[in-house]
């Protein structure tokens, strides 16, 4: 089956190595995988900011990419969170739009949730020697109910183990431009998760959203902390982990 692998602007420009990890697995996971060179974002920073209409053709032009393809997989539960919940609300007025939308939406997934509910995945390609934390991003938690997905996966990572930090639920306080809107909670929030990552006493975090990652190591290091290391689940599960 093919399935399109939507990068992410953010993977593309920060940290290409994510989307390398996310199509390793994939493709070990036994799937002909697609990338549309032409692909970009997926509207949801102008969504977040009232600007609907390049939303919406953000939205058509993701729709001509991928509909051909079985399911769509982004290594960002905050991508595939605007593509699920949000698309069909920029294509209301739209009958004939929305159908094939709301197609689209239905097999659309977060990575972690397509390997264990999809591929079924029984073993990882990685190996990571030491103790890691999880956080939950919020779009991936409360828009695509990813939670135990994850940790099921890092569970099949020999010689790791998962230390759980404090409120590993709560924000880390990027939520996009709310980190510009609100700098000074947004900077109080990070520092709450800092100091819980650190009394979790784990080697590493991880996560499944690059927007958190930058975030939280951003943070961590502007604090002094140069030991934690912040690791997208692609990295760790294909062993594919190099120092930021």
């Amino acid at each position: 089956m093919r399935v399109g692998l939507f990068v992410t602007c953010l993977v593309d420009m920060m940290r290409p190595r994510i989307g390398f990890a996310a199509l390793e697995l994939l493709e070990s996971a036994g799937f002909d995988v697609v990338v549309p060179t032409s692909q970009t974002c997926c509207g949801q920073p102008g969504y977040n900011s009232g600007d609907r209409d390049s939303a919406h053709a953000l939205a058509v032009k993701v729709l001509e990419e991928f509909e051909s393809c079985d399911y769509v997989v982004a290594p960002s539960g905050s991508c595939a969170g605007m593509i699920r919940t949000h698309y069909p609300e920029l294509f209301r007025g739209e009958p004939a739009l929305l159908v094939r939308i709301n197609r689209l939406c239905a097999k659309t997934y977060e990575l972690t949730d397509f390997l264990v509910r999809v591929a079924k995945i029984d073993s990882v390609p990685g190996r990571f020697s030491g103790t890691v934390t999880y956080h939950d991003s919020c779009s991936g938690l409360r828009e695509l109910g990813v939670k135990s997905q994850p940790r099921e996966l890092l569970a099949k990572v020999p010689g790791l183990a998962l230390k759980e930090m404090r409120s590993n639920e709560t924000c880390c306080g990027f939520g996009g431009t709310f980190a510009l809107k609100m700098g000074d909670i947004s900077a109080r929030m990070t520092d709450d998760k800092c100091a819980n990552i650190d009394a979790s006493g784990a080697d590493a975090v991880v996560l499944g959203d690059l927007g958190c990652m930058l975030n939280i190591e951003g943070r961590l290091r502007k604090r002094g902390d140069n030991k934690t290391r912040v690791l997208h689940i692609a990295e760790v599960l294909t062993g594919k982990i190099e120092d930021s």
